[in-house]
């Protein structure tokens, strides 16, 4: 694995557990305002992290920590994944597994082998401007199917997306909820600029924005919360 970050507790990446968050380093979406830009264009430059120091800490802290979330960079590029997650349940640990959706296939490998409990997947924006937004060209019927397998399949879920004024309006909003339609959850993320940025010079909607947006959504999911503001 090319595993380029850990972080032993926190309380904000596994929904309402203490955790433990492993970053995988590479992406294939190149999106200009992601916070963790290093683990996208600089994971080469960084010193790795051996499976077997995550595997001793979890050995050690099981009983403590008995979540894991899985995020990068785009955890699903990883050759040994499947492996790796199946080490990790060969202790009682739920892991939470962060995805951009680009890999279907290697979503519905991990869930039909137990490997993953809760899946957090990122919506870039509306199906239009999804290439825009990642800056790179994308094959849309991918996502898709991830999305319609997350749906389905039977896992716990939240759908996400970060939102930016010079990215996202109302009708993008509007339309991520017409096409996830029937979904369990979604967050709206407020964008909270970092010095990790891949680009600078993004701006953040207003709080009343972030309402606005919430109420045009709900009557698409079971539950619309916005994540990121005080």
């Amino acid at each position: 694995m090319n595993i380029k970050g850990f972080t032993k507790t926190t309380l904000l990446d596994y929904p309402g557990h203490i955790a433990s968050t492993i970053f995988t380093g590479g992406c294939n979406f190149n999106c200009p305002y992601c916070h963790n830009g290093d683990l996208v264009t600089a994971h080469k430059d960084m010193d790795n992290i051996t499976e077997e120091s995550i595997l001793a800490h979890i050995k050690k802290r099981c009983g403590i920590i008995n979540y894991i979330c899985i995020s990068g960079g785009e955890p699903t590029l990883q050759p040994d994944l499947i492996s790796f997650l199946q080490k990790i349940k060969e202790y009682p640990i739920k892991i939470k597994l962060d995805t951009n959706g680009t890999n279907p296939s290697v979503i519905k490998s991990a869930y039909e082998k137990d490997l993953i409990d809760y899946i957090a997947m990122d919506i870039k924006n509306s199906k239009d401007k999804y290439a825009l937004t990642v800056d790179r060209k994308i094959n849309i019927n991918d996502i898709e199917e991830s999305v319609d397998y997350i749906k389905t399949c039977g896992i716990d879920y939240e759908f996400r997306t970060t939102v930016i004024k010079e990215f996202h309006t109302t009708h993008d909003i509007v339309s991520i909820g017409e096409w996830l339609n029937g979904s369990k959850r979604f967050f709206i993320q407020q964008y909270v600029e970092s010095d990790k940025q891949i680009k600078q010079g993004f701006h953040a909607h207003s709080h009343e924005t972030l309402m606005n947006f919430k109420n045009h959504v709900e009557p698409y999911f079971e539950s619309v919360s916005i994540r990121g503001v005080d």
